[in-house]
C-alpha cells in the first residue's frame, strides 16, 4: 500500500500549519487536533481499502498467436463496488503494447470491458502472470497494487498467417503469390487426371483411341504430376543461423519457409515431414492431409537456433535412419566454405537414396556492402576486398554441391520461400523424384 497524492498533499498543509504554529500565527492545539484527524482519516481510509475484495479479471486471447502480428486482447473486469482502477496486463516481456496502462471505472456486479493490442515478439511458449491492478482508496489517500486473475500461457507459434492466406486459393495460384515462376507442361505427368480435346502439339501417345472413336474427334490424356510422395524438411538450428534481418533471425526465415513449402506440398497430395538437427533437434515423420500441418506447427513453434556447430554428417546418418523411403531432401541452412567437405559428404550419404536441395541463407548485408563501399581509404579497401572474397568461397562451395548433383540455392532470406516453392515445383513436374 503507498501513499497517494491528496495524501501527500494533506501532510504538506499539516506542515504549513506547523509552521504557523511555530510563528505564533495559529494556537498549538489546532496543529494537534488537524494531526489527528489526519491520521484517524488515513487509518480508515487504509482499513477501507485493505478490505476491499480484489475485483476479478478474465483474459479473453487466443491459445495460439502468430509471431510478429499484431493481435488484440480483451479484458473482462468485474467488481462488487464502484471504484476507479488503474490496469496493467502483466504480458510477456519485450512484447509491444497498445494501449496500456489504462485507467477504468467500473460499476458493482456490471463487466467492464477493455482491449489493448500486442504483438508477439518471439516463437515459444509465452506467459501472462495475471493482471496488475492499482486499486485506490475511497477517500483517495492511499493506492494498493493487486494481481488479479489467473495465470496463462500462449503458444506463439510461426507466422502462419500468410498460410491462412494462401488457404483460399489454388496451388497455382499460392505459388505465384509467394513469387515462385510456375512453368506448367500439360501432359507430361504420371498419373490420370482428366480427358480433354486433342490440341496441336499433344503427343500422339496420349491419344485416347477408344475415347475417340466414340466422340468422333480426337480426345487425349491429360496427366497431372505423381501424388503420394514424401517431401521432407530440415532446418539447421545451429550457429549459422543466429544472423537476423528484418526483424527475423535467419531460423525464422528459414521455418516459415518450410512451413509454405509443406502447405502447397499437402495440397499437392504428397507426404511432408520436418526435422531440425543441428542445435536443438525435432523429428516429425511425413504424413499426408492437411491435418499434419497443424503437427508441424505444434513440433516447431518453440524451435530455437543455438551456438552450436551442425554435425551435417549426423544430420545425414540419423535422416537416413529415420527416413527409408526415397523422398524429396530441402535443407535449410548456411553454406560456408569451411563447412565444404563435410556437408558434401553428407549430402553424397543422403543421395544414396533421396533426392537432396540445400538452401542456402545469404546475408543480404554482404550484397550491400559491395555496392554501397566507395574505396576512399585502406580501411574501405580492406572491407571491400574480404567481402568480394568471402562471396567467392560461398560461391564455390555452392558450385561444388552443383557438380556433385545437388540442387543449391543461394538467396536472400526474403526470396527463400519463392525459391523453395519454385524448386520444388520444378521437382514435381520434371519427375525428378
Amino acid at each position: 500500500m503507498r501513499p497517494a497524492p491528496l495524501l501527500f498533499l494533506l501532510l504538506a498543509g499539516w506542515a504549513v500549519l506547523g509552521a504557523l504554529v511555530l510563528s505564533a500565527h495559529a494556537p498549538a492545539s489546532a496543529w494537534w487536533s488537524a494531526a489527528a484527524g489526519l491520521a484517524a482519516l488515513a487509518l480508515l481510509d487504509a482499513l477501507w481499502l485493505r478490505r476491499r475484495p480484489t475485483p476479478e479479471v478474465q483474459r479473453q486471447l487466443p491459445d495460439a498467436l502468430p509471431v510478429g502480428h499484431r493481435r488484440e486482447v480483451e479484458l473482462r473486469i468485474v467488481a462488487t463496488r464502484r471504484q476507479r482502477l488503474d490496469v496493467f496486463d502483466l504480458h510477456p516481456v519485450g512484447w509491444p503494447v497498445e494501449g496500456l496502462p489504462r485507467t477504468v471505472r467500473v460499476k458493482p456486479g456490471e463487466a467492464t470491458s477493455l482491449r489493448y493490442r500486442l504483438t508477439a515478439a518471439a516463437r515459444g511458449l509465452a506467459g501472462f502472470p495475471g493482471t496488475q491492478l492499482r486499486l485506490h482508496s475511497p477517500l483517495r489517500l492511499w493506492t494498493q497494487s493487486r494481481i488479479a486473475g489467473t495465470p496463462r500461457q500462449v503458444r506463439v507459434y510461426p507466422d502462419f498467417a500468410p498460410l491462412a492466406r494462401l488457404a483460399l486459393l489454388s496451388a497455382e495460384q499460392a505459388s505465384r503469390l509467394v513469387g515462385a515462376h510456375v512453368r506448367r507442361r500439360r501432359g507430361e505427368g504420371t498419373d490420370f487426371q482428366q480427358m480433354r480435346e486433342y490440341r496441336v502439339g499433344d503427343s500422339l501417345r496420349r491419344i485416347d483411341w477408344k475415347a475417340t472413336a466414340r466422340a468422333r474427334k480426337l480426345v487425349s490424356r491429360e496427366y497431372q504430376e505423381e501424388r503420394n510422395q514424401q517431401l521432407l524438411l530440415v532446418v539447421d538450428t545451429g550457429r549459422r543461423m543466429l544472423a537476423s534481418e528484418g526483424g527475423l533471425s535467419h531460423f525464422d526465415h528459414a521455418l516459415n519457409a518450410a512451413l509454405v513449402v509443406a502447405w502447397l506440398g499437402l495440397r499437392q497430395g504428397d507426404a511432408v515431414g520436418l526435422m531440425a538437427a543441428g542445435g536443438a533437434a525435432r523429428w516429425v515423420p511425413p504424413r499426408r492431409g492437411m491435418g499434419a500441418l497443424d503437427a508441424l506447427l505444434r513440433a516447431s513453434y518453440d524451435l530455437q537456433p543455438e551456438a552450436v556447430a551442425t554435425d551435417y554428417l549426423a544430420l545425414a546418418a540419423e535422416l537416413a535412419s529415420r527416413q527409408p523411403r526415397r523422398a524429396l531432401v530441402m535443407l535449410a541452412t548456411n553454406v560456408r566454405d569451411e563447412d565444404s567437405e563435410e556437408l558434401l559428404a553428407a549430402v553424397r550419404l543422403l543421395q544414396r537414396r533421396h533426392l537432396v536441395c540445400v538452401a542456402s541463407l545469404r546475408e543480404q548485408v554482404l550484397d550491400a556492402t559491395l555496392d554501397a563501399t566507395e574505396v576512399a581509404d585502406l580501411d574501405a579497401a580492406v572491407t571491400l576486398g574480404a567481402t568480394a572474397h568471402y562471396l567467392r568461397q560461398r560461391a564455390a562451395a555452392n558450385d561444388a554441391l552443383r557438380r556433385n548433383g545437388v540442387m543449391a540455392l543461394d538467396v536472400a532470406p526474403a526470396d527463400l520461400p519463392a525459391a523453395l516453392v519454385e524448386r520444388y515445383l520444378a521437382v514435381k513436374r520434371d519427375g525428378l523424384l
